[in-house]
């Protein structure tokens, strides 16, 4: 049996949560190659942004002949984008511990590790859930990097239709993941309407610009919880 800890999160990842992470960024890769943009640009923008909606969006302002291009404007969509980042981080947090030493998680809070670990971490001793989420998140880090820099070199065999299809692979991985958390006994009521919440506003991203398109049905979805939630207590206090 591994040991806790840090390789027992590595490990844990370099299984169905590398191969859905690889395939997504295998796309990326190649989205970059085709859009004339360097290896290095595509390692980079993997590796230091790491969450495929802010990645996209970056790609979309920094593409040779762009409409808007530009770094400024590339940063600040990228930026609003994976602005989701920061209420995940706020939820992990608690479960990592006190102290300075967490922060170094913070390189790592993307899709896959923060769904794994929000179902993991109750189940492991307070000492070891800081070492296992960075042995996770350093794993699928550097699957994710590796992933990018092959999908770059094979991008000539990989079509449209290939190259969407390997995008979704795992935002479908997260959505299983999601699913299987909610059975979970510490996640009630709130964690069922957020994602209801969320699958109801998602038409709403299709009516706003690529940039705040997730932040925006994200907002919408989880407030639209949060009020239900408070009416539904607001009931059960009465009855």
């Amino acid at each position: 049996m591994p040991k806790p800890g840090f390789p027992t999160g590595a490990t844990e990842a370099l299984g169905a949560p590398a191969l859905a992470m690889a395939a997504t960024f295998l796309a990326f890769g190649a989205a970059v190659q085709e859009a004339g943009l360097g290896l290095g640009w595509a390692l980079a923008a993997a590796g230091l942004i790491y969450g495929m909606p802010g990645q996209l969006v970056l790609l979309q302002f920094a593409a040779p002949g762009a409409p808007g291009g530009g770094v400024l404007p590339a940063v600040a969509a990228a930026t609003a984008a994976n602005a989701r980042f920061l209420p995940m981080a706020v939820a992990l947090a608690p479960w990592l511990g006190g102290g300075r030493r967490r922060w170094l998680a913070l390189p790592f809070i993307a899709i896959t590790p923060w769904a794994t670990a929000m179902r993991r971490l109750p189940l492991l001793p307070g000492a070891q859930r800081l070492g296992w989420f960075l042995g996770f998140g350093l794993a699928s880090w550097l699957v994710a990097g590796s992933a990018t820099a092959l999908g770059h070199l094979v991008a000539p065999w990989l079509g449209p239709a290939a190259r969407a299809a390997l995008l979704f692979t795992n935002p479908l991985y997260f959505a299983l993941l999601l699913a299987l958390n909610l059975r979970l006994p510490e996640h009630g009521r709130m964690a069922r309407l957020s994602v209801i919440g969320g699958v109801l506003a998602a038409p709403v991203g299709l009516l706003l610009p690529p940039a705040w398109a997730l932040l925006g049905a994200g907002l919408l979805g989880g407030s639209l919880a949060f009020l239900v939630e408070r009416l539904l207590a607001r009931r059960d206090r009465r009855a």
